[in-house]
This record gives structure tokens, C-alpha cells and sequence, in this order.
């Protein structure tokens, strides 16, 4: 078990330690997927190959969303350079969602 929860932490780490920000939406399924999808869209569009936008599945990955203590069922959270910059939960429109990511860029 702590050698799949060190190759899972290993795997997040470098998908987060990068230059550019890392826009991630950890969600469930039942989650108003469709309008949580429209929203990272649009977020995408905007913001272009300036940044990175992931989507994870808490039910998937539960032991990294344990280690990150996400809690709620929405929760969005940027890196940048491996460090944690930003994080809330909820539903968030996409300017506003964009409007953050583009600090980190």
C-alpha cells in the first residue's frame, strides 16, 4: 500500500511541478459533470497553452485526494512550480475561474 500511495504521489508531483500553472478539478461523478466540463472549456480557451487545466476523479484517486485533504465533492486548486498557489470549493463561473488562473501565468 505505501508503495502505490509513494508511485501515485511521484506521478501527481510531476504532473504539478512545472513552470507553467496547473489548473486541476478534482470531482465526482454526479457532479453536474456536463456544466463542470462547459466551464473548464471555456476556462481553456481563454488562458490557451499558458496553462495546464486536469480533471480528477476523487472516487478514482481517493488516497491523493485523501493526502491533499480534499473534502469537497468540487474543489478546484492551482500549482505552480510544485507549490500549491491557490485552492477553493464550490462551483465557480469561468471568468472567474480564468480571472484566477491568469495571476499565475
Amino acid at each position: 500500500m505505501k508503495v502505490l500511495i509513494i508511485l501515485m504521489m511521484t506521478k501527481f508531483g510531476t504532473l504539478i511541478k512545472t513552470e507553467s500553472p496547473v489548473l486541476i478539478n478534482f470531482y465526482q461523478n454526479g457532479s453536474n459533470l456536463p456544466k463542470i466540463v462547459e466551464v473548464l472549456k471555456e476556462v481553456a480557451s481563454q488562458i490557451g497553452s499558458n496553462a495546464r487545466i486536469i480533471k480528477i476523479d476523487i472516487a478514482k484517486n481517493e488516497l491523493l485526494a485523501d493526502a491533499l485533504k480534499i473534502k469537497g465533492n468540487l474543489t478546484y486548486v492551482i500549482y505552480k512550480d510544485g507549490v500549491m498557489k491557490w485552492r477553493q470549493s464550490g462551483e465557480i463561473p469561468s471568468e472567474q475561474l480564468t480571472e484566477t488562473l491568469l495571476q499565475f501565468i
